[in-house]
């Protein structure tokens, strides 16, 4: 009876309170992983059909925009 009673219970023993708090902190972490990526694919999703053409666009305009600043600092080289 006297063993019992100065016994601590099991969830306060250390083991359980690491076990515990490991676990807490891989569900955080889980969470916060989880809201992260749910964030990218909707971000990802609302910009793809404006994201594609504005590709295509910029490296039309890249392409354009090189060439005539190549041409430019040829000129303004050889002056």
């Amino acid at each position: 009876v006297l063993s019992a009673q100065t016994e601590a219970p099991f969830y306060e023993e250390w083991w359980f309170l690491l076990v515990m708090a490991l676990t807490s902190l891989i569900l955080i972490l889980l969470v916060v992983f989880a809201l992260v990526l749910h964030g990218q694919s909707k971000k990802y999703k609302s910009c793809s059909t404006g994201k594609t053409i504005s590709n295509v666009e910029e490296s039309v305009t890249l392409d354009n925009g090189g060439f005539a600043a190549l041409e430019l600092n040829s000129r303004h080289l050889n002056i």
